[in-house]
């Protein structure tokens, strides 16, 4: 250390990043201290939107159709449940058996899963009958 008493020591602070300058500490702060602060509301930023939004809500008023995913039908989870009670198979064993979880298989029977070919082709396999098609119930 230097004896001079005169030498002044100058402690340099960072310059705060924009980011840092927009959050809200920082408005609060700026506004309090009276310095000039900018604010705008951005309506859809971030969206990657090129049009107005209005007429895409017009174009779903004018829609009429309602949109749902087809489920199995009653005669077709009745089907699957009687098939395995006749096989003397409980959910879990048919399940097992298609390598699939129990709860499709519940689903399947309660009429609740949205139809897959795949599943319903193990499970015609499985329970040695038809569950597609005209033929449903015949063995295969």
């Amino acid at each position: 250390m230097s004896d001079d008493w005169e030498s002044v020591t100058y402690l340099r602070k960072k310059t705060p990043k924009k980011s840092d300058l927009k959050t809200k500490k920082a408005v609060t702060e700026a506004q309090r201290k009276g310095a000039e602060v900018e604010t705008s509301k951005k309506f859809a930023a971030g969206s990657n939107k090129q049009r107005s939004s209005t007429r895409d809500t017009a174009k779903l008023d004018r829609e009429t159709e309602e949109l749902h995913h087809d489920r199995v039908e009653h005669d077709l989870s009745k089907l699957i449940q009687s098939l395995r009670l006749q096989k003397k198979m409980t959910q879990k064993d048919l399940a097992q058996k298609i390598n699939e979880k129990p709860n499709i298989i519940t689903e399947y029977e309660t009429g609740k899963a949205i139809p897959n070919n795949q599943i319903l082709g193990k499970m015609e396999r499985a329970l040695g009958a038809k569950l597609r098609g005209k033929d449903k119930g015949k063995p295969l």
